[in-house]
């Protein structure tokens, strides 16, 4: 098995880390938003992630620039505003949030297309993770100490939860190393589209979600389906 063939001190600071660091980024912007907005208003906010993904794949030489894909790209902004408008109380500190949680992802995806197909490293995906997750740990602890330990008065957990969201949290990267291994960044955000939907609806339900409104729900179509049907 192949595991760390190409690797040295520069890519991993040039390359990996940054990947590591792009990730903190996303879960601690991405999760803080929570604290404003409705799930599924969140993941309605996340349909611009593949725009955010195709302009940073063009300006890194990844992606080419078309009129079609302008044209989707296009669709996408449109539904994320028509969604965006139908929130009834909108709260825009959690909208910035994530907003920068959506840049960090795509920063993060495209970093790791970079160093699949330019750096010439074989890593398989836990390879992959033994690497990435390490930086993660330490962008996330560093400001972990000075922001939320301070207000945490008890360390109550639940081993089952957390344990349940850290195999969910392995299964989704490994399974994004293998799809970016085999096809690219913004296919992984095309395939998302079906789990988005899965969480809105989930979200309305469960949290029973009284924001999720009509206009919510078209503007979310705009910038998913719409999306999915123009690429075929």
């Amino acid at each position: 098995m192949q595991v760390e063939k190409g690797m040295t001190f520069e890519i991993y600071t040039t390359s990996v880390f940054p990947i590591g660091a792009m990730f903190a980024v996303t879960l601690w912007l991405g999760n803080t938003a929570y604290l404003y907005i409705s799930v599924s208003f969140a993941q309605m906010l996340k349909a611009i992630m593949p725009v955010a993904v195709f302009f940073l794949g063009v300006a890194a030489g990844l992606e080419a620039m078309s009129c079609s894909m302008l044209l989707i790209m296009s669709v996408i902004s449109f539904g994320v505003l028509v969604a965006s408008y139908g929130e009834i109380n909108i709260n825009w500190i959690g909208v910035v949030y994530q907003m920068g949680g959506v840049v960090g992802e795509a920063l993060r995806l495209i970093f790791m297309e970079i160093l699949v197909k330019r750096k010439g490293v074989k890593l398989n995906p836990i390879s992959m993770m033994f690497y990435v997750s390490p930086c993660s740990a330490v962008c996330l602890f560093v400001p972990w100490i000075f922001l939320e330990m301070p207000k945490m008065e008890s360390w109550s957990f639940q081993p089952f939860v957390l344990t349940l969201n850290s195999l969910c949290t392995f299964a989704l990267n490994l399974s994004v190393f293998l799809v970016i291994q085999h096809t690219s960044a913004l296919t992984i955000r095309v395939a998302g589209v079906v789990k988005d939907w899965v969480v809105v609806l989930l979200s309305a339900i469960l949290f029973a979600d009284t924001k999720l409104s009509l206009v919510n729900l078209i503007g979310y179509a705009i910038g998913n389906l719409l999306f999915q049907l123009l690429l075929i």
